[in-house]
């Protein structure tokens, strides 16, 4: 495949210049092993690992590369085997934080042109959870659409639609039903040659059925949905990046059953302009909208134009935002010691050569 099959352009072109008099080639992580990466370039597909110097300049995740990242590769095409020397930068980046209490940063895909947001019409159904995938999608850089799944298994789709169009204001939603080819065709718009687009959502929302129905046939196993709770099954379990026969580029990820926010402020006001827009026409400044007199936005909440639970989620990613802020900025201080360190022990080694 052509580089600008797999999505090269402009952008990662005057990126590439500072090494193009070295050798090397530019190649697309397609999939992530553990310490080991699959890596498409012109000349084929390649297993690549990173380069000792640059594993032992990294400090932290977003040093490593992740699937959708354009590197820079010596490949070895006898052994079908490269190093890669660099990432080079990232057009968007779709992040969070990983599970659990460790601070850190998750990167599930970079270089995305259009995030499909994937939830079920089914008793998986939740609108907060779509209000916080908002909040990601507006912050990595991508454009996010709402695809609202299994509308075979809904009595009303389109009144749900509504309730999506009421938080998700101005992003493209389509119904679907991948059971009955419904809706299918009006998703391909956004699979064009050299466009890369990611698929995210819930465990067992259809996303790894929806990949086999735009590529044309089963490349990815599926599950059937679950007696008792309405859930699919949980298939896909890493990160993979597709090239389509037509042209275009998917990238289908494992189902998130925990969605915890990373450095996404920028996002949340976006989302959330409509509540911002208010706290602006509040008669203070630094109104915290609890008991203070003229407050637009409790004035929203009392006349049922402001939902009370939208508001809620709105504060409540606010904390964890706050929150992850402060962890994050001891984090940071740590990662700026570490990486110093690792520069002083590599010119002290150099010089004792």
């Amino acid at each position: 495949m052509t580089k600008e099959e797999l999505g090269w352009n402009l952008f990662f072109e005057k990126a590439f210049e500072p090494y193009q008099e070295e050798g090397y080639q530019a190649g697309r992580v397609s999939l992530e092993h553990k310490h080991m990466y699959r890596v498409q370039t012109e000349s084929g597909e390649a297993l690549a690992e990173v380069s000792g110097k640059m594993r032992h300049l990294a400090v932290r995740r977003e040093d490593y590369p992740a699937v959708g990242d354009w590197v820079v590769v010596s490949v070895r095409e006898e052994e079908q085997r490269a190093t890669i020397h660099a990432v080079l930068p990232r057009k968007s980046k779709f992040s969070r934080k990983v599970a659990g209490q460790v601070t850190e940063e998750q990167i599930v895909a970079t270089n995305v042109d259009t995030v499909f947001l994937v939830t079920a019409l089914n008793l998986d159904f939740n609108v907060r959870r779509i209000e916080r995938y908002l909040v990601l999608a507006w912050e990595s850089g991508a454009n996010p659409v709402v695809v609202l799944s299994k509308a075979d298994l809904c009595e009303d789709p389109e009144a749900l639609a509504a309730e999506v169009a009421a938080v998700a204001v101005g992003v493209p939603i389509h119904i679907i039903s991948s059971a009955e080819n419904r809706g299918l065709e009006e998703l391909a718009a956004y699979v064009t040659p050299g466009q890369t687009v990611a698929l995210l959502g819930s465990s067992g929302v259809g996303k790894s059925t929806l990949v086999n129905r735009i590529y044309g046939k089963e490349i990815l196993e599926t599950g059937d949905i679950r007696e008792g709770d309405d859930k699919g099954k949980h298939t896909t379990t890493h990160r993979e990046l597709i090239t389509l026969p037509g042209g275009g580029i998917l990238i289908d990820t494992p189902g998130m059953r925990e969605l915890q926010l990373w450095d996404a402020s920028e996002g949340l006001s976006t989302s959330f302009q409509d509540i911002e827009e208010l706290a602006e026409q509040c008669y203070f400044q630094d109104c915290r909208h609890e008991n203070e007199p003229k407050c637009a936005v409790k004035g929203a909440l009392e006349d049922g134009t402001l939902p009370q639970e939208r508001f809620s989620n709105y504060i409540k990613l606010q904390k964890e935002l706050a929150y992850l802020a402060r962890k994050e900025d001891k984090g940071l201080q740590a990662a700026e010691k570490a990486k110093w360190k690792k520069i002083h022990q590599s010119l002290k080694s150099q010089i004792n050569r």
